[in-house]
């Protein structure tokens, strides 16, 4: 018999049982390939970070410290997040438990709101970096960063336990059978969490970066003009810098605004955002795919990234003293 399209009960001896949609064979294969696939690149790349900033005392920095924590970040959101959402999809049944419907939305937000935590601290230490030079060394202290870290990681902690209080208490509240983990977030929450989560990161980053860009753009001008006269080829190097930062930049906002705002499309259009939406799927894994990225934007942009990729797998990291090598 065709099982494709076929509903069968998620828990056959259960009358309370959800039922399941069976796909054909090949295609649970695909999905799970692609779904092995994006975790362990996700994982893979995070890992790669924070090994290289962990291991080369050279880039034992402040800013390196705010990219290994978001390395963390996301390495878990491809590690705990990624597999379960993918599971939820495949199967289209819910097999992990009342504990699991319970803890999984709560770690998926609280990951995904402290990467995007990070992702703002960074903007402001790029910002002081570029435009208040001169009070970098004074601001950007590792105390101070690290101390910038807990508090990202602390109030997502505390905002999504408050916000996810309900689920957390209730997870079956809206759920109609056996084998069903349904979050359903109302216009009203959904609504204060675009806000908190993406109105007002997204808005801080922006403007952090344009500012950044048109000072480093004044800056790339004076130092142009200055070289113009003297040397044509420094000149040329000048505008190949400024064209990269420009580049840099915009690749950082677009691919931000790409990856969160389809998941707020059912708040922009009046809806409660729900696990049992039809696209629920889609705009998730849009934004995780986020956090396979952020590693290729956030440490690929240095050279001091690949010279540390190069040297791990070569296995020189194995060498004798190879945590002092010169690497920026």
């Amino acid at each position: 018999m065709d099982s494709t399209g076929s509903p069968h009960l998620c828990f056959p001896n259960l009358n309370s049982s959800c039922r399941r949609l069976l796909r054909p064979p090949s295609e649970t294969v695909l999905l799970y390939t692609l779904l092995a696939f994006v975790s362990l690149l996700t994982v893979t790349l995070n890992a790669l970070v924070i090994f290289s900033i962990y291991h080369f005392r050279q880039l034992h920095t402040p800013t390196n410290n705010l990219l290994l924590s978001l390395a963390v970040s996301d390495l878990l959101l491809g590690l705990l997040v990624m597999p379960i959402e993918g599971l939820r999809y495949i199967e289209t049944c819910w097999f992990l438990g009342k504990l699991m419907c319970a803890l999984s939305p709560y770690v998926f937000y609280c990951l995904v709101s402290t990467s995007l935590g990070h992702m703002v601290l960074i903007s402001i230490v790029r910002y002081v970096t570029i435009c208040d030079p001169l009070q970098h060394n004074s601001k950007i202290t590792i105390t101070n960063v690290n101390v910038c870290i807990f508090l990202c990681w602390a109030s997502s902690i505390i905002y999504n336990g408050l916000f996810t209080m309900e689920h957390l208490e209730n997870p079956d509240r809206f759920s109609s059978c056996h084998g069903e983990c349904v979050v359903v977030l109302s216009r009203i929450s959904g609504t204060v969490d675009l806000f908190v989560t993406f109105v007002g990161p997204c808005t801080v980053m922006v403007v952090l970066y344009m500012k950044v860009f048109l000072v480093a753009r004044s800056q790339m001008r004076v130092i142009q003009s200055q070289t113009a006269a003297t040397n044509a080829k420094a000149a040329l190097t000048t505008k190949k810098s400024q064209g990269k930062a420009a580049r840099t930049l915009g690749i950082l906002i677009v691919v931000f605004l790409m990856c969160f705002c389809p998941y707020y499309y059912p708040t922009f259009a009046g809806e409660d955002i729900s696990t049992n939406l039809s696209y629920y799927f889609i705009l998730t894994w849009i934004e995780l795919l986020n956090s396979c990225l952020n590693p290729l934007i956030y440490a690929l942009f240095y050279p001091w990234f690949r010279k540390a990729i190069k040297l791990i797998f070569t296995l020189r990291t194995l060498q004798a003293h190879s945590r002092e090598v010169c690497i920026m």
